[in-house]
């Protein structure tokens, strides 16, 4: 793991909710604990959760209402549960897993059961998909893939777009705008791209990056093109009273891009190069 896995207990048992706690930390996992329905949903979104862990009797939500919550919100429907519970009937078992729960698991349980239904949960999660849920384009493992089919070439160009600022715009209006704004990219995008013959690739890097990949030739004038679209575009993702009064806290999005190309190369692999876009994201001037 790149990173240690950061789990959430949610469990109104304070002893049951210390020796978990205290087990997974000694496994190395970063664990964050919820006593309640309303405080876990707050944590999952304040914090990046790798997986619940959800009991289902609790004393405000049921372990059920909060498991729809979390499916309900892009920045947490992702996030793997397994149901803790007491309840040991068929019918319970089923209501979660046909929810969409990853697991179930009924008090009392083995620790080191639990622990390994965590370590393959997290290992089956963390494999990347191939096309990104929220714009629906090729994502990291496809542009990765193209990319390599290019290192060879001296001919490719790469270019890097997208919006600065997303962090605090979706703090200030939503996660459900937020995601709005980045969907909205890529469909800008990829209308530029067809309008071109769809002659580059277009993949959705995560959050609101997005790369287009094809001929270094042609690259300038699709990215001064996206550029000044994707600009004019920008008064559209805010309420228009907000846009008319410009009040003191409203959040600015900016257009960012970096390109590169395979005459600066060699690159090492194709990790190399989104490093280099990454780290050389400059905001357009306006």
């Amino acid at each position: 793991m790149s990173r240690a896995a950061t789990l959430l207990i949610v469990e109104d048992e304070l002893e049951t909710a210390n020796l978990l706690e205290t087990y997974f930390q000694a496994q190395g996992y970063q664990v964050l604990t919820a006593a309640s329905g309303e405080e876990a949903l707050s944590m999952a979104q304040a914090h990046a959760i790798d997986l619940i862990l959800l009991d289902i009797r609790l004393p405000d939500l049921d372990g059920f209402e909060v498991f729809r919550q979390l499916r309900a919100h892009r920045r947490t429907r992702e996030i793997p549960v397994i149901f803790l519970t007491e309840k040991r009937e068929r019918e319970s078992r089923l209501t979660g897993l046909e929810m969409g729960a990853h697991d179930y698991i009924s008090k009392p349980f083995s620790l080191q059961e639990l622990r390994a239904r965590v370590q393959n949960i997290l290992r089956r999660s963390r494999a990347e998909p191939a096309f990104d849920g929220l714009t629906g384009l090729p994502g990291r493992p496809l542009i990765l893939e193209h990319l390599r089919e290019h290192l060879e070439r001296p001919d490719w160009g790469a270019l890097l777009i997208g919006l600065e600022g997303l962090e605090v715009f979706g703090e200030r209006y939503g996660f459900v705008a937020r995601d709005d704004a980045i969907r909205a990219v890529g469909l800008l995008l990829a209308g530029i791209n067809h309008e071109n013959g769809d002659s580059f690739f277009l993949g959705h890097i995560g959050e609101g990056w997005f790369i287009l990949i094809g001929s270094r030739h042609q690259l300038q004038a699709v990215a001064q093109q996206s550029i000044a679209r994707l600009k004019n575009a920008l008064p559209y993702f805010y309420p228009l009273q907000d846009v008319e009064e410009k009040p003191p806290d409203f959040p600015v999005l900016r257009v960012a891009t970096a390109q590169a190309q395979g005459t600066e190369g060699p690159f090492s692999d194709p990790e190399a190069v989104i490093r280099r876009l990454l780290e050389g994201r400059k905001v357009s001037a306006s």
